[in-house]
């Protein structure tokens, strides 16, 4: 009960700042699947995001960087390009 009551005074004692964000009705769709349970706050979903992100080491921000780039440069193949070469 302890331990109960401390998380909850923890919880409670962090500082919440308020704010009225627009999204794309796409965009909340995508954060609301991105819930672990339904009454998970987009406060959560998005720290996780967040937290997901700071643990990219930089080799892979570069790699993630570039390939984005060859992408925007066409240097791609689509899903039905690579079945056709494979002959599925």
């Amino acid at each position: 009960m302890a331990i109960a009551i401390y998380i909850d005074t923890l919880v409670h004692s962090i500082h919440v700042a308020t704010t009225t964000i627009q999204l794309t009705s796409k965009l909340k769709k995508a954060l609301e699947s991105m819930k672990l349970h339904p009454r998970e706050t987009y406060n959560d979903v998005l720290e996780r995001i967040l937290e997901d992100l700071s643990e990219l080491n930089e080799e892979t921000k570069r790699e993630i960087e570039q390939a984005v780039k060859e992408i925007e440069a066409g240097k791609f193949k689509t899903h039905e390009q690579v079945k056709a070469e494979m002959g599925f």
